[in-house]
């Protein structure tokens, strides 16, 4: 008899038709001599009704209200949830977040988790219940209810494997599993049998939707191991693992993200500890800088290009400005028309010649690469956001055709 922990997203419980397709996935994988715990999303859209209705009120609530607000989709969730397996004659208890012991810090809207205190819920798989536990959220030292910000479901569901020892966290989704790439722009996308922890978790940050990074790093930290596979069918998924059968591909993915501004401080002062300057100012804002270039400059100025996800071009922008004097910046340009496409392998670290043949590929579709980034297993290109999609396609067709 195993452990398992399963997580259903807010689409795979979007209706009462889809609430009892979930219940009795569980059951069977209870009929099959495992204990259960499932954490739970928010059905369909409600999250984001729910932040419709506090803006109907106050468009500027408090961050620890709309912590008590939004928590309330997940709790309609797990109780429903509940209900249908009770009517397939299974035992049953759903928890929230607090009553399941998910202790967090106090950061309304994207709290931490801390600790699990595991005794409520060892004690109802004793008693052979099914357990499920409102995703998502938790509780602080105040009492006070808190979520875990985006993709918190995800990492409600590995934080309970870890704290439990599960045999397997099952994350279901809309999806099959992992893709190469979105096989909604790029058709020859296909599923992966398996992936490393480092791959998932640089493509989960560039943009990939299925896992969130908070997740799968909470996950290579305590081994627990994945499976991402689809509610809606019974194929088998994607392996989130530790080791993978990297030599076999040299890259594993490839991601675009248009969540990303390009910002560039052209004529800035070429002196030391300038570019210094100018990221802590950005990061005391609390803001995260993604690629960066600096030219060598002519001895007198340089130019510094940058990127920031979308929502915080405005207010870098108006950092900048606001500290122009002390920048000494000839001129400060921004664009938001940009997208940020990305490859992903750890064959590639072994292997030369693998940013040539991507250059290559968006050489051949004509696309002109405007920012470029690497790392031992990634390269990231920044290109026009119209050329995003025929990038996408272009590269994989070069290195992953089957």
């Amino acid at each position: 008899m195993g452990l398992i922990v399963q997580k259903y997203g807010g689409t795979s419980v979007k209706d009462a038709e889809r609430v009892m397709n979930v219940a009795r996935r569980i059951t069977d994988t209870y009929k099959a001599g495992n204990n259960v715990v499932v954490a739970v999303s928010a059905q369909g859209d409600t999250t984001d009704d729910l932040i419709e209705k506090a803006k109907e009120i106050n468009p500027h609530a408090s961050k620890r209200e709309m912590d008590m607000l939004l928590s309330t989709g997940e709790q309609i969730s797990i109780a429903l949830l509940a209900m249908a397996i009770e009517k397939l004659g299974y035992p049953v208890i759903s928890l929230t977040g607090w009553q399941a012991g998910m202790k967090t810090n106090s950061n309304y809207g994207a709290a931490r988790i801390k600790t699990i205190d595991t005794e409520r819920i060892k004690m109802e798989l004793d008693r052979r219940r099914i357990v499920i536990v409102a995703g998502f959220q938790g509780i602080n030292k105040y009492d006070d209810i808190t979520t875990l910000g985006r993709g918190g479901s995800d990492t409600s569901a590995v934080a309970l494997a870890a704290a439990l020892h599960a045999d397997l966290c099952e994350i279901y989704t809309d999806v099959d599993g992992v893709y190469t790439t979105d096989p909604r722009i790029c058709p020859s996308a296909y599923k992966l049998d398996e992936i490393s922890y480092d791959e998932m978790l640089e493509l989960a940050s560039l943009g990939a939707n299925v896992l969130h990074n908070r997740s799968v790093e909470m996950a290579k930290k305590y081994n627990v191991k994945l499976s991402v596979r689809s509610s809606l069918n019974n194929n088998e998924g994607t392996y989130v693992k530790e080791v993978s059968k990297v030599e076999k591909m040299l890259v594993r993915g490839v991601t675009r993200d248009n969540d990303c501004a390009r910002i560039a401080l052209c004529g800035v002062e070429d002196a030391p500890g300038k570019a210094f300057q100018v990221f802590e100012m950005i990061a005391k804002a609390g803001i995260s800088v993604d690629l960066i270039i600096q030219s060598i400059g002519d001895g007198k100025t340089k130019d510094i290009s940058f990127t920031v996800a979308e929502a915080d071009l405005e207010p870098v922008l108006k950092l900048l400005e606001e500290n122009k004097d002390f920048i000494k910046a000839r001129e400060i340009k921004a664009s938001k028309d940009v997208s940020k496409v990305s490859i992903v392998g750890a064959g590639m670290v072994n292997n030369s010649g693998v940013a040539a043949k991507m250059f290559e590929a968006l050489s051949d579709a004509h696309i002109n690469i405007k920012m470029i980034a690497t790392s031992e297993i990634k390269i990231s290109v920044l290109v026009a956001q119209k050329d995003a999609e025929a990038a996408v396609n272009a590269i994989h067709d070069k290195f992953m055709t089957k």
